[in-house]
């Protein structure tokens, strides 16, 4: 059986992978067993609507069977699943079960609009696709939740269950794992040094710490039950790294396996067929240089067969915005990203630069060969005259300097700066080896 729980976010201080502690608490008080790792299954990161992470929650439950696996801890009690699940399912009344724990999510927040729901079957894997790489319509899924049989409570306008029954749907083709810590204590301290260590006592997690920006990646700035949480490729190496940050107390810690960082979002295109709220490839040239706008932000215009369109490295992305400035007109690139506002804008996420070559640059006006003096220019592309004697003298005679830029290749936003689901290049180069 499957529950998926979407859309508890709120300002109050909810998250809903904390809801899916609560569940997992109960539905094992309740008799039932945990089948696998529980999932977060983070969902379009350009709906105008999301909640923080758009994250949702799917958690397989029933009777178990197989190996035993550590998913987390409860007030120093291990948390187990069983990794297969025995055949027929226990009775299980979705009702009652929101009961225990709608307290946790219906809040005055007029963004957040929760749903529940559960089937007795995988849902269709086309909704998880939908739900990721564009928009989806609430009768639409409600629609699909009946010709499935699967029941679903609404609170609210009960947008939720859209996430949640994408979450059901997930087949984890790409995956990796978070541990996730949950304190609801004032005192909330994660020591940076801890953090840092990560990196070099357990290479499988990633993203831990952004050393350029000086930025604790583990720990969430917004206001939510999560003290701090490790990403990482091996579960395993999760529950020991858990043990070696240093930290404030916590209650509870579940490791969740999840879409993120698996770049599930984006959609290779033409530039004709880019639509708002999609996350995008495009290969095309540099049509313009890039220009800074007020904000700090970086933009420059790409163009295929089809058409063209803007990019944009925004000011969060920090040093990105080096790399983007050093672009020219002609270079080939590749650009990966989400697409906002009107114009039609590609965020920038990651960026293949394919063709970038050197190319000359005008370093100063030519000197008369007659007077000695600097020459000014008569207008663009018509040369030069000397003011005092009035020799002139063709642009190839500029003083020019060859730029080398080197930057050909792949380079990303900083971890300050990452989304949910953009693949680090760390697990894009792990996966070549």
């Amino acid at each position: 059986m499957y529950l998926g729980i979407d859309d508890t976010d709120s300002r109050e201080g909810m998250c809903t992978t904390y809801v899916g502690l609560v569940s997992i608490l109960n539905l094992i008080e309740d008799g039932y067993y945990i089948i696998g790792y529980p999932r977060l299954v983070r969902l379009n990161p350009n709906i105008p609507w999301k909640t923080r992470g758009n994250g949702a929650v799917a958690i397989r439950f029933g009777r178990g069977a197989g190996e035993r696996i550590k998913i987390g801890t409860y007030k120093g009690e291990d948390i187990y699943a069983y990794s297969r699940e025995k055949k027929g399912s226990p009775r299980f009344r979705l009702e009652e079960f929101a009961d225990h724990i709608s307290g946790l999510f219906v809040v005055e927040d007029e963004n957040t609009n929760p749903g529940i729901v559960f089937s007795e079957k995988k849902l269709r894997e086309f909704l998880y696709w939908r739900a990721v790489r564009s928009v989806v319509e609430l009768e639409e899924v409600e629609t699909l939740l009946i010709n499935s049989k699967a029941e679903y409570l609404k609170f609210k306008l009960g947008r939720g269950i859209i996430g949640a029954a994408a979450s059901i749907a997930w087949r984890a083709r790409r995956k990796t794992y978070e541990v996730l810590t949950y304190s609801r204590e004032s005192d909330r301290y994660v020591s940076h040094e801890s953090a840092i260590a990560l990196d070099t006592l357990f290479p499988t997690t990633f993203d831990n710490y952004d050393y350029q920006n000086e930025y604790l990646a583990i720990k969430p700035n917004s206001h939510t039950p999560v003290l701090f949480g490790i990403r990482g490729t091996v579960p395993d190496d999760l529950l020991k790294a858990v043990e070696t940050v240093e930290s404030s107390p916590y209650e509870a810690f579940l490791i969740y396996e999840t879409n993120q960082a698996s770049d599930d979002h984006l959609v290779r295109k033409k530039i004709r067929d880019v639509r708002p709220y999609e996350s995008v490839i495009l290969r095309g040239r540099v049509l313009s240089k890039p220009r800074r706008i007020p904000g700090g932000h970086v933009i420059f215009k790409i163009g295929d067969s089809t058409g063209s369109i803007e990019c944009a490295a925004y000011e969060p992305t920090k040093q990105f915005r080096n790399v983007v400035n050093s672009l020219v007109p002609g270079d080939t690139v590749e650009v990966y990203g989400g697409v906002r506002g009107d114009p039609l804008t590609v965020n920038l996420e990651k960026i293949f630069i394919e063709h970038a070559p050197p190319y000359r640059l005008k370093i100063a006006n030519p000197r008369c060969p007659v007077c000695g003096r600097r020459m000014e220019s008569i207008g663009r592309n018509r040369g030069y005259r000397c003011r005092r004697c009035g020799t002139r003298a063709g642009e190839s005679e500029a003083e020019y300097a060859v730029v080398v830029r080197n930057i050909e290749g792949f380079h990303e936003v900083p971890v300050i700066a990452r989304r949910h689901l953009s693949r680090p290049l760390k697990l894009m180069e792990l996966r070549k080896q």
